[in-house]
């Protein structure tokens, strides 16, 4: 339930700031306890945008303020 609250949390903040944005949870299976996001740019490569993989504990600080993820996005666009 916590990896779909915070997904859902970072999913209404990109939405929110990038206009049209296409968000995807889970395209494929997500690595067990592990929290990333990604951008997926038109010429098919992957920039990572934020990864929980080596945080923690405590399990809070696996998970990214939905600002936090909006400001790495606005920078990876530009």
């Amino acid at each position: 339930r916590v990896f779909g609250r915070n997904a859902a949390a970072v999913s209404e903040a990109l939405r929110g700031a990038v206009a049209h944005l296409p968000v995807d949870i889970n395209p494929r299976p997500p690595r067990r306890n592990s929290f990333e996001v990604s951008l997926l740019k038109e010429d098919g490569s992957t920039v990572e945008l934020w990864s929980g993989i080596r945080k923690g504990p405590p399990r809070k600080l696996k998970f990214p303020q939905p600002e936090t993820v909006v400001e790495a996005l606005k920078s990876s666009l530009a």
